[in-house]
């Protein structure tokens, strides 16, 4: 008689976000992956998100974009995503920023497309070659539509052989694209790093924007947020999930994002406990709550 395969447990599968969110006063939401996949928004998402807002709660947008927030702001809008379903926004950029602001005068070389410069308005330093420079800030990859992190193993080979430093100020190994995977700074940055390489990353899962994030959503509500009454929402196990995990607050997944190919829901079906279960195990923990998208 064949044995019974046991399913992993799974966590909650919810279909909406309505009855979650009144247990929580502050949201920190993803946003590539959760209010738009690089090609199209998500009305549904951001009416999640107003909704929440409406009943008092605080939503940050909490994103590993290596631009200010305004940037991210002016793409949401290309996305139609409106601007009263959040708050704030605090991205990696800006904790780059200020990481770079302590280093005065510095020559650092951009790795990264020439959109992401923004990054660097109002710093005291002087962009130079690699040949010149004194530390490496990569925002991702020059041309993501056809390179590779292969592609830059002889540059970070040499910058190793002199201990340049290294700020990544996009974490995020790949995100999605309207259905395909795109290269991300994190996934540089992670090669570096296994070369023996001084990293800083800027971005989630690091404490360093949620640090950011809740004193930014304190500000706005006049009082400290207790951590037991926030959630992160988003659709990364390394990023998002790992994140919240290692801060200690509640996290709600979305399935339909980045891992969405591994879940099997590439043409809109539901979640499946078994794929999820085993999802999970080779995951950073246990989310609160799965989705399969942000909806009210």
């Amino acid at each position: 008689m064949q044995a019974d395969v046991q399913i992993p447990s799974v966590p909650p599968i919810v279909a909406s976000f309505a009855d979650l969110a009144p247990r929580y006063d502050l949201v920190l939401c993803d946003v590539w992956g959760v209010l738009h996949n690089g090609v199209v928004g998500s009305q549904p998402a951001a009416d999640a998100l107003k909704r929440a807002r409406d009943a008092g709660t605080t939503v940050i947008l909490v994103s590993n974009a290596p631009r200010p927030a305004e940037g991210v702001a002016r793409i949401l809008d290309g996305f139609r995503i409106p601007r009263d379903a959040y708050d704030a926004i605090v991205t990696s950029g800006m904790v780059t920023n200020a990481l770079l602001a302590a280093r005065p005068g510095v020559k650092m070389w951009h790795l990264g497309p020439e959109r992401d410069l923004g990054i660097y308005d109002g710093l005291d330093l002087t962009q130079t070659s690699f040949e010149a420079a004194e530390l490496i800030v990569c925002t991702g990859l020059f041309d993501d539509t056809v390179e590779t992190p292969e592609d830059y193993a002889a540059t970070l080979k040499a910058a190793r052989a002199r201990n340049l430093p290294f700020i990544c100020a996009n974490p995020d190994i790949v995100v999605e694209r309207g259905g395909d995977l795109i290269w991300c700074a994190g996934a540089i940055a992670e090669a570096y790093a296994e070369l023996g390489g001084d990293v800083v990353f800027c971005g989630k899962p690091h404490r360093p924007i949620y640090e950011t994030a809740f004193a930014t959503a304190s500000k706005l509500r006049g009082e400290p947020v207790d951590p037991a009454r926030a959630i992160a929402i988003g659709d990364a196990l390394r990023t998002d999930l790992a994140g919240a995990l290692g801060f200690g607050i509640d996290c709600l997944f979305v399935a339909a994002g980045i891992h969405a190919g591994e879940l099997g829901l590439e043409n809109g079906s539901q979640v499946d406990p078994g794929a999820l279960g085993r999802l999970l195990a080779d995951g950073p923990g246990r989310p609160a709550a799965v989705t399969t998208r942000l909806v009210w």
